[in-house]
């Protein structure tokens, strides 16, 4: 009995450094998920429609490792159905809403 208790003991020890180091990855897993679904939207959809500005704060957003600011602004329709379809997939690939990037302070 107190091998087993040591046992649990000892695997309750190795598993509280990997669940920490589980959690501290979670920020740069969220980047890598929202950047593999921003480059499959551009590449299904294109970047017709989407301005300099629109696509420089995205992409300085991904640079940031997501922890940019959040002032990816759409302003044409193609640039807000692009923002859908980066919400949904976000939404889709496990992300939380705070994490989204568009926002339209002016």
């Amino acid at each position: 009995m107190t091998l087993r208790i040591a046992a649990a003991l000892l695997a309750l020890a190795l598993a509280a450094p990997a669940a920490a180091q589980g959690q501290s990855d979670w920020p740069r897993e969220k980047c890598e998920r929202w950047r593999k679904a921003n480059d499959e939207a551009l590449r299904r959809f294109g970047s017709k429609g989407l301005s300099s500005d629109f696509l420089s704060r995205h992409e300085a957003f991904i640079a940031a490792g997501c922890q940019g600011p959040q002032d990816v602004c759409p302003r044409s329709a193609e640039e807000l159905n692009f923002a859908n379809v980066m919400v949904m997939a976000g939404m889709n690939a496990g992300l939380p809403s705070t994490f989204m990037p568009f926002a339209c302070r002016k």
